[in-house]
Order: structure tokens, then C-alpha cells, then sequence
């Protein structure tokens, strides 16, 4: 048997440094690397959204995008409408200088030519499995959708930028030609407009600067007072935010933690009304900033709490979730802080008896956790979310927060 192993190890081996050659004779045999990338053995071509074959060689000297995307995952048809939006004006503005090539992550060809008929640019053909797939070790994707951008006449060091998916939701078309120097502008111009916009402070609608915000740990809350489950969850994130401010007093940390409304308000008398039942700051109505951040962090229902570090860094998009689990605990709400609290539910969890009688349900409901039949859920009880431990009814699949278990003895129970 060890020897098997050793060979199969051998072989694996001897196949990667083949690959590797193969790579290495590839780059050095062709006048631009990034061209290099897009070629097989047998095809020089990659395919226009009609079907017609475009010569690879045709992109000589232009940025090139790899667009790493595919069509069943809603977060790449999101971004997709914002990179054609973004790719139409560099086209219009700077000509020929800028393409994108789509790798897929289709499943099946249907799915590809459906998916690449919504985009003005170039594609790698579905059947060219082998390419896609070096392609995605070449760059080392790690998930979708992902824009690695190429630059003509580089060296090795500057010529790939990973980041263009965020600089595309962040700059859109200004973003190009993707340079150091360029995105360093854009980023000096983005902290002078960012040190002069300004914030409503509740009730006296006091404009305050979004400096003030620097060094504190910050939460983007997204919501709206049409939305129900936007209003129950605001009057427990009014609680909380501020248990945590008198933590952080108590203790006199440096750190401060602030939120911000990011309003879905339909019409100002309606975010007057809304925002005057909050203690925090706010966007003010209609600012077109407000879209922005809701592309940017992808926000696909309300409410939402997005959290963003002292260094404005986001540390987690499952604020609310957080919130419900932990209360002021989860503050800062960072992946060490979660893993202790995680590992305190786990402790807590010994104590808690394995089967419980709810007064909310009729019948008994079993303590279960992610390793043992549980995993994400809305709770049947408060009707937010959890993770983690919970109890779970095993005939009809009812779930409650343990926290929510209003225990009662055996007995004829008619709720739900």
C-alpha cells in the first residue's frame, strides 16, 4: 500500500511539472503573457456573445478583464448589470484600449450562451473545460464573481490587479485603466469627499461630519419603516446600541461603536418619521450614496446590519444575525469575538435539558446543534434568525431560539 501511495505521488508530481513547464514555455514563446493565458494548444480564438470567433491576438496591448462569473449565483447576475453599465462607458470613452473575457461557471452550454448573451464582451467556449479550469488555478479564484484585471506591457509584479470587482462597485467606470497610480487618485478623491459629507444627527437634524466616524467601529443599517420586520428588529438594535455604548463608558475603552441608517424610505415625511424614533446618524433621504453602499455590500433583503471596523474594513455582513444570537455580547462582532461566544453556547448548551415542553408548540422539541441534524433557521417564536444550538421539533420541523423556550410541564398543549 505504501508503495501505491508513493507512486500515485510520483505521478501527481511529475504531471505538475509537466504543467509547469508547459506554462513556462508558453509565457516565454509568446510576446504578451496575458494573451498567453487565453490560448490552448488548440484554439486561438475566443467567442463574441453571437458566436462569432475573435482572434485572441486581436487584444494585443489593451487592459484585459478576466471575468470569473456564471449565472445560477444572484450576487454575479448583480454585479454583471454594473460591469456592462461600467464596461459601455470605458468603451465609449476610451475606445478599444479595454476588454473583458468571461470564464464560465455554467453548468451545462444552455446556461453559458443564455448567461453571455446579457454581455458586450468576449468568452472563453464552454467546452474549453481545460482552460477555465487553469485559468482558475492560474489566478487562484476562490469565488464568484471575480474580475482580475491584466495590463499590457507590465512586469510581473504590476501587472495583475485581484481587486476589480470592488473597484468596479466602488469607482465603476472611472476605475480604468485599473493603474496604481490611477486608483491611489481615486482614492484621494474619495477621502475628500468623504471628509466633507456629512451626516443628520437625530431629532435636531445637526449635520455632523463622517470624519467623526474615524477610529470607531461602525454599523451600516439598512432598513426602512415600511418594512416590518425592519421596525421590530430597530427596537431591539436601540436597546442594544445603547447597552454597548454604556459597556464601552463603563469601561472607558478607547474604541466607540456608532450606526448609521442607510434609509429604503419611500418619501422624506416617511424617513422624518422613521429616523426620529432612532438614536443614531443617519444618510440624509435620497442620497444617491445610499445606492452605492447597497450594490457594494450586496444587500439582498432588509433590515440588514453591515459592520465595518475601526479602519473602515467590513468584518461582517450578519450584523442582525449577531445581534439575535448575542445582543450586546457580539460587540465588536469580529471572527474571534463570535468563536468565544460560540464556544460559550457550547458550554451553555451542556446545561440545558435534551428535550423540552414550549408553551408555543404542541409538541415536545429536541436540543440539537449544527454537528447533530440543526444549522441556520428562523426562530417559529420571535421570528428572527439563529444558528447554532436550537430546539427543533423532529416530527414537523418547528425551531426556537433556546433562549425563546418557555418551558411547561406535560400536558395537552394547542399552539402551533
Amino acid at each position: 500500500m505504501r508503495q501505491e501511495v508513493k507512486e500515485v505521488l510520483q505521478e501527481n508530481k511529475e504531471d505538475r511539472e509537466s504543467e509547469v513547464f508547459g506554462e513556462l514555455v508558453e509565457v516565454v514563446s509568446t510576446k504578451s503573457t496575458s494573451l498567453s493565458l487565453l490560448t490552448s494548444k488548440d484554439r486561438d480564438f475566443l467567442l463574441s456573445p453571437t458566436g462569432t470567433q475573435v482572434k485572441v491576438a486581436d487584444l494585443e496591448g489593451k487592459v484585459i478583464g478576466l471575468y470569473f462569473s456564471a449565472n445560477w449565483y444572484l450576487p454575479c447576475r448583480n454585479f454583471n448589470e454594473i460591469l456592462v453599465n461600467a464596461y459601455d462607458q470605458i468603451k465609449t470613452s476610451s475606445g478599444s484600449q479595454f476588454e473583458v473575457v468571461f470564464v464560465s461557471s455554467d453548468e451545462d452550454l444552455n446556461a453559458f450562451n443564455n448567461y453571455h448573451s446579457l454581455m458586450p464582451w468576449l468568452a472563453i467556449p464552454f467546452s474549453d473545460l481545460e482552460s477555465k479550469k487553469s485559468l482558475n488555478r492560474r489566478f487562484d479564484v476562490e469565488g464568484i464573481p471575480c474580475l482580475i484585471i491584466l495590463q499590457p506591457n507590465k512586469t510581473k509584479d504590476g501587472a495583475i490587479f485581484r481587486d476589480g470587482v470592488d473597484v468596479i462597485y466602488r469607482y465603476g467606470a472611472s476605475a480604468f485603466p485599473f493603474t496604481e497610480e490611477s486608483l491611489q487618485e481615486l482614492k484621494r478623491e474619495e477621502k475628500e469627499r468623504y471628509e466633507s459629507q456629512t451626516l443628520f444627527l437625530n431629532n435636531s437634524l445637526v449635520q455632523v461630519p463622517v470624519n467623526s466616524l474615524t477610529g470607531k467601529t461602525v454599523g451600516l443599517y439598512f432598513t426602512a419603516q415600511w418594512c416590518l420586520p425592519g421596525v421590530k428588529f430597530t427596537l431591539k438594535l436601540i436597546s442594544i446600541y445603547h447597552k454597548i455604548k454604556e459597556t464601552l463608558l463603563a469601561e472607558n475603552k478607547d474604541d466607540d461603536f456608532e450606526i448609521v441608517l442607510v434609509s429604503s424610505d419611500r418619501d422624506q415625511t416617511e424617513f422624518d418619521s422613521h429616523f426620529n424614533t432612532m438614536s443614531w446618524l443617519a444618510l440624509p433621504f435620497d442620497d444617491p450614496i445610499a445606492k452605492t453602499l447597497t450594490k457594494y455590500f450586496d444587500i439582498q433583503g432588509i433590515p440588514s446590519l453591515v459592520i465595518l471596523d475601526p479602519d473602515g474594513k467590513t468584518v461582517t455582513k450578519h450584523g442582525r444575525n449577531l445581534i439575535n444570537l448575542y445582543q450586546e455580547n457580539a460587540y465588536p462582532f469580529t471572527e474571534a469575538r463570535v468563536e468565544l461566544l460560540e464556544k460559550l453556547a457550547d458550554e451553555e448548551a451542556k446545561n440545558l435539558p435534551p428535550v423540552e415542553r414550549h408553551a408555543g408548540h404542541r409538541h415536545d422539541v429536541t436540543l440539537v446543534s449544527e454537528g447533530s441534524g440543526g444549522g441556520p433557521f428562523i426562530c417559529c417564536d420571535c421570528d428572527e434568525q439563529g444558528s447554532g444550538w436550537a430546539y427543533q421539533c423532529i416530527e414537523c420541523g418547528y425551531e426556537v431560539h433556546p433562549k425563546c423556550v418557555r418551558a411547561v410541564e406535560n400536558g395537552p398543549i394547542t399552539d402551533a
